[in-house]
């Protein structure tokens, strides 16, 4: 197997993360909140004593701005590989800013809707809606003591929503949404989709959390008929089945500790393909990082990342651990898995690693530093491939009211 080694130094980055808020006049029950407050928070809380007092509409935007300062390398020899294409020749300057758009309403007793939209980005400039949902913690109309107390523990979400998978997609920038992200760009396998489905959520007892979904595996839907696996000769279009246990705690005042495993699995997409790992629709944050000479920044809009190409079969498994303890925190990633193509006959490996340490200070913890290490395994179509990235962080949240 040939192994081919690309490495990006980020080197020097100054990244302006603007994010307009005020304290949130509308606070709607057991929901996120979409600005600082959201900071080192995963799944939504349930809190059944939450009252209700009428519809309610809540409406929330985010913006970010860059200036990019980025060097990039790779291990290539270009006097012994003359026609390998060289990285394209980076300067600094200011990016095309995104932003995003909330609408969250409360439409009845335990009954929550979402709208989440892309104003702008940089591979869909125009507006484009990334999804919506139900969420559903109580279900007063069915008028039943048996399904009130079912409730109690349980949480339903259904619609178009962002997959459940992992926790990196709770700490990833999306859009013009850059506030939970310390280091402006996701991880190399870039975790994240939206997809039609359903979750169903169990809270067995205080600290835990459980969870199993079924989506369409794909951020588009389809009715046309399914391609043919190479492997197998099966023309059919699985849905995906997914699931994460979670444990969160705080051991005192300062202390907080948090663990999660997560499981997917897909055995056949003769759709589009599937797209837990190429499901972003707005693009990197490194512009033309570790592209070629003659990339577009629209068209390859996905910079620095690697998409595994599991478009036909996937089964992965992510776990996560989380600690934080005053302004110090650690988040780690180790994430494997296994998939192919429709027209492979053999399934390939990935295994993906990362760790974040962030220090956060200031009279509210707005100034923080921080460091990320990632690095990426894959047997990919072309053969065995390592992807490393270091990068440094220094950051200042603007604007914070």
């Amino acid at each position: 197997m040939k192994t081919l080694w690309i490495k990006a130094a980020v080197l020097s980055t100054v990244f302006a993360s603007t994010a307009f808020y005020a304290q949130e006049s509308v606070v709607l029950p057991n929901m996120n909140s979409n600005n600082k407050d959201a900071i080192n928070t995963f799944e939504a809380p349930k809190d059944n004593s939450a009252s209700f007092d009428g519809m309610k509409m809540k409406w929330g935007a985010a913006f970010t701005a860059q200036y990019q300062d980025i060097k990039h390398e790779n291990d290539v020899n270009y006097t012994t590989n003359p026609t390998t294409a060289k990285l394209y020749p980076l300067k600094s300057g200011l990016q095309v800013p995104m932003a995003n758009l909330y609408m969250d309403v409360q439409l009845a007793d335990g009954i929550r809707l979402n709208v989440t939209s892309y104003m702008s980005s940089r591979h869909h400039n125009e507006f484009y809606v990334k999804g919506g949902y139900l969420q559903i913690d109580k279900l007063p109309f069915l008028k039943s003591d048996l399904v009130d107390r079912i409730m109690e523990k349980v949480t339903i979400k259904a619609g178009q929503f962002e997959n459940n998978y992992g926790d990196t997609h709770f700490r990833r920038t999306d859009g013009g949404q850059a506030l939970y992200n310390p280091f402006i760009e996701n991880y190399i396998v870039d975790a994240f989709a939206t997809e039609v489905g359903a979750e169903v959520y169990y809270r067995p007892a205080k600290n835990w959390v459980t969870m199993v979904g079924v989506t369409s595996g794909s951020i588009k839907g389809h009715v046309t008929t399914p391609a043919t696996d190479a492997d197998s000769g099966d023309a059919t279009r699985s849905l995906s089945v997914y699931g994460k246990v979670a444990y969160d705690t705080k051991l005192d005042n300062d202390l907080r500790l948090r663990f999660s495993a997560s499981g997917y699995h897909n055995p056949h997409n003769g759709g589009s393909g599937l797209t837990m790992y190429w499901g972003d629709r707005t693009g990197s944050n490194y512009q033309l990082v570790m592209e070629t000479v003659g990339a577009d920044v629209k068209t390859q809009a996905w910079s620095g990342r690697i998409n595994p190409s599991f478009g036909g079969k996937q089964t992965s498994g992510m776990f996560n651990a989380f600690a934080e303890y005053k302004g110090l925190e650690f988040f780690g990633t180790y994430e494997i898995a296994k998939g192919r193509q429709l027209w492979e006959t053999k399934d390939r490996d990935m295994s993906q690693f990362a760790a974040d340490l962030i220090y956060r200070f200031g009279p509210s913890r707005n100034f923080f530093v921080g460091g990320r290490y990632n690095v990426v395994n894959l047997d990919s179509q072309f053969g065995t491939a390592t992807a490393q990235k270091s990068t440094r962080s220094k950051n200042r949240q603007i604007c914070s009211i």
